[in-house]
């Protein structure tokens, strides 16, 4: 089923708000903070609408994530995905993950163990720290 305008727009809104959001926790507190938001975020059913999938909130929070004032990382969008995700009432995880070499971390968005936001071979790449 094809997604209204309006609904696609409210979407981008939506996501770009969250963004917003994020981004002021990261700012002005822990990422621990970040992370007690979203572990308790729960998965809102009553808001599922048939008309949404996860492809489609995903491609709002992308699409905000071109149309926001400053770059977005990995763990806002990650986050942001998995907040709204779970609005619109499907399960979703936040992971991070880490690589030894060259030492870097990363986040991404899961739903039943498939990476939903990121490439598909992130369990291969990086050693799962955590998941919210």
């Amino acid at each position: 089923m094809q997604l209204t305008k309006f609904t696609r727009v409210n979407l981008i809104v939506q996501s770009w708000l969250l963004l917003a959001r994020i981004d002021l926790v990261m700012k002005f507190r822990t990422s621990e903070t970040l992370r007690r938001i979203v572990r308790g975020y729960p998965v809102h059913t009553s808001r599922s609408s048939r008309e949404v999938t996860i492809e489609s909130l995903c491609h709002a929070i992308d699409i905000a994530c071109v149309f926001y004032f400053k770059r977005v990382l990995c763990l806002q969008c990650s986050a942001a995905t998995v907040i709204l995700i779970r609005k619109h009432g499907f399960g979703c995880e936040l992971v991070t993950g880490v690589q030894i070499l060259p030492y870097e971390f990363h986040a991404w968005a899961e739903t039943d163990g498939v990476v939903i936001n990121d490439k598909p071979y992130m369990h291969e790449i990086y050693q799962t720290l955590e998941r919210c």
